[in-house]
């Protein structure tokens, strides 16, 4: 037995007319933009540990953000060795000295200041990766500096440097602010009893002038742009 179905014109143009306007509102739909990274509070501090995957070295920095009164702090311990203050300045100043009896201090003179809140501004996005098992937006800055921001909650995870350096985020407080006393350099860095460099430290402080001098840079362009 054959059985026939009749196809009603109109019901079947009405039907033709719903799919093509859904295809065409579908393919009219532009892409969401990619997402960009959030800036950074003016004020923050975070606990980072440190490795360089090319020479091994492991280091834990407290790091002091406070962009309203143009300064930066990297309290940093290095593994069985050395603790090293990195006081950084917006005129462009940055001490590096230690508190033991040793008594050492080198000065460097940037052209540029502190990072801003929003050196990240026109990063390059490479979308989603997971680091430290934290699903993670990832973004690219002029070749130098890979930054991942936790998808969820917009918190900094890690950034890891072309040199192979990657800082792992292990605290982020919003808002805290290391008291005013503890960010005055000590007296020997203003005269020369302070500059008979510890070989160490004169590595350490050219390590990190290499690394600060990009990092700046980078800001600098981000001003610019």
């Amino acid at each position: 037995m054959a059985f026939v179905f009749e196809t009603n014109p109109k019901c079947f143009s009405l039907i033709s007319l719903v799919l093509f306007a859904s295809i065409a509102c579908n393919a009219s739909k532009s892409p969401p933009p990619d997402p960009t990274p959030t800036s950074w509070p003016p004020q923050f501090h975070s606990i980072l540990f440190i490795n360089n995957s090319n020479s091994g070295v492991l280091q834990k920095a407290d790091l002091w953000y406070d962009w309203p009164n143009g300064r930066n702090f990297n309290i940093i311990q290095h593994q069985l060795g050395k603790l090293v203050y990195d006081l950084e300045w917006n005129n462009g100043t940055s001490y590096y000295y230690t508190l033991d009896s040793n008594k050492e201090c080198k000065v460097l003179h940037f052209p540029v200041g502190i990072l801003t809140p929003n050196w990240l501004d026109g990063a390059k996005y490479l979308g989603q990766r997971y680091m430290d098992k934290f699903l993670c937006n990832v973004w690219e800055k002029v070749d130098f500096i890979w930054y991942y921001e936790d998808v969820v909650s917009k918190r900094p995870v890690s950034w890891t440097f072309f040199s192979g350096m990657t800082e792992h985020v292990m605290t982020f407080e919003v808002g805290k602010v290391l008291e005013d006393s503890k960010w005055q350099a000590p007296s020997y860095c203003f005269n020369n009893e302070g500059r008979k460099h510890h070989p160490l430290l004169q590595s350490l402080a050219s390590a990190a002038d290499f690394h600060v001098r990009f990092m700046r840079g980078v800001s600098d362009v981000s001003m610019a742009s």
